[in-house]
């Protein structure tokens, strides 16, 4: 049996297949090549069409399924991931009303601080576990007072990865961790929260019908099956936002364990049993996918915007008049100098406003540079090592609010490919760092299995899993470790 995973991301929607049997993805694509298109018709405004995200599932399925490549008739579930935090509106004809507000959109920061302050530092920490902020009530509350002919009309309010399932099924279905990564959730009642509901004076009417991430959610429709050549009938049984997933796809499921990425950005996912609240809102929690009432799971989700960009903006500053500098090179150039760059410091914050220094942008720098001493070679592992420092600062936050950090599970990939990158983070962090080839959309594909009870427990749904390198902390390295990041952190801006 096959099991269909869709990755709704913000530059590209990805389809991996997965074989029940064997646990292993079959065959994957993503659509299109290049990245999607993100409006923004004013500053600091973010949007997509969501039709556009239901033709790249369409045409990536039509590639997918082509010349039989995969024998789309054996699939017996689907799964959906989702870029968190999005808006999508529809009337009671289930249209479209106005492009979606994507996660990356700040136009409701200030509603959300507003919130905040009338509301109370007391209920929102203690009933959302988070500021309103810019999530998903504070853009509905946006289109309320700036829209209020568009928002007269929306029959439900959806996150992304709902309005993918409509698409599929015709029903208009939520999951509780999607409502929570909207801050629509309290978590003391285990229900809606309908105090900040009322505050905003939006009726929870307009909450679709909640299913569980994890379960048969809807089933796919004639009309869907027949679009993108899957059989009708089958059930939709996974649902949740993408870095839950992340952490799912990595069986990151159990308190202690957490999650890593270093793309563009870096993001570390903690999971706790705990309803724990960061009241300077540097971490964000979440009802994590497999929480349940037996075994409350909750995600501690840390983002930093200034990693894996900084070392593709040293990458691309080398590569002027002459030919591109390969990753591969850099890392060399990295590995011939020593643990701490001999005192060169890398900031590696230059890519906007970073959460975990309560939304203040304090810039990209380079400190302590001798020219009589330092080379290209410790600009770069100095800036490796500047992004793992960046990342273990996250780590700090997440430990101080009681969080645990014993094992890091990461995909290999984007920095995670270098072992100077991986040495620093293990022997910074004192985690251990396993390593796996993974990705969304069969995290996506293997949550359908489970939830469509193919699989009959997590540890089963895993089996096909394996860890393709792990790295342990060296205690020869740690003590210069610590102390690079000591002196690092000396270095950092005023905040």
């Amino acid at each position: 049996m096959l099991f269909l995973g869709i990755d709704i991301g913000s530059s590209s929607v990805k389809l991996s297949v997965l074989d029940g049997e064997t646990g292993k993805s079959v065959a994957s694509t993503q659509y299109p090549k290049v990245e999607l298109e993100i409006a923004s018709p004013q500053p600091g405004w973010a949007e997509q069409n969501p039709e556009t995200w239901w033709d790249c599932i369409r045409k990536g399925c039509a590639e997918l399924f082509a010349g039989g490549r995969v024998d789309a008739s054996k699939l017996a579930a689907v799964g959906i991931t989702y870029q968190m935090h999005g808006l999508v509106l529809v009337d009671s004809d289930l249209q479209v009303l106005r492009p979606a507000i994507i996660w990356c959109d700040s136009r409701a920061v200030a509603l959300g601080d507003t919130a905040l302050k009338a509301l109370g530092s007391a209920y929102c920490f203690d009933h959302l576990l988070n500021s309103p902020g810019n999530f998903t009530a504070a853009k509905l509350r946006w289109v309320q007072e700036n829209e209020p002919e568009i928002y007269a009309r929306i029959h439900k309010l959806m996150l992304p990865g709902d309005y993918v399932a409509l698409k599929l099924s015709g029903e208009t279905t939520t999951t509780a961790g999607g409502l929570s990564e909207g801050v629509f959730w309290d978590f003391k009642e285990s229900s809606p929260a309908t105090h900040l509901l009322e505050h905003w004076q939006i009726s929870a009417d307009l909450l679709p019908l909640l299913v569980p991430a994890i379960g048969r959610q809807v089933t796919v429709s004639a009309a869907a099956a027949e679009a993108l050549g899957i059989p009708a009938g089958i059930p939709v049984s996974y649902r949740c936002g993408d870095q839950p997933n992340n952490a799912f796809s990595l069986n990151v499921l159990e308190p202690g364990e957490v999650a890593a990425n270093a793309g563009t950005s870096g993001v570390i996912y903690g999971v706790t049993d705990k309803p724990l609240a960061d009241t300077q809102s540097r971490i964000n929690t979440f009802l994590h996918v497999t929480d349940s009432a037996q075994a409350p799971r909750n995600g501690m989700l840390v983002c930093v915007n200034g990693t894996g960009r900084a070392y593709s903006w040293l990458r691309q500053i080398l590569s002027i008049h002459q030919a591109p500098v390969d990753y591969v090179t850099l890392n060399d150039l990295a590995a011939q100098t020593p643990v701490g760059s001999d005192g060169l410091n890398v900031i590696p914050f230059g890519n906007g406003a970073e959460r975990i220094f309560n939304n203040r942008n304090i810039g990209a720098h380079i400190r302590n540079i001798d020219l009589n001493r330092h080379s290209v070679g410790h600009i770069v592992r100095a800036t490796q090592e500047g992004i793992v420092f960046a990342l273990n600062s996250g780590f700090d936050v997440l430990k101080n609010l009681g969080g645990d950090c014993k094992v890091v599970r990461a995909g290999r990939s984007n920095m995670f490919l270098s072992s100077i990158f991986t040495e620093a983070f293990a022997n910074t962090t004192g985690a251990v760092i396993e390593l796996y080839n993974t990705d969304g959309a069969e995290g996506a594909a293997r949550g359908a299995a489970l939830g469509s009870g193919f699989y009959a427990s997590p540890k089963e749904a895993f089996q096909g899993l394996s860890c393709v390198q792990r790295i342990e902390p060296d205690a020869k390295l740690i003590d210069r470790y610590q102390a690079a990041y000591q002196n690092w952190c000396r270095e950092l801006p005023e905040v």
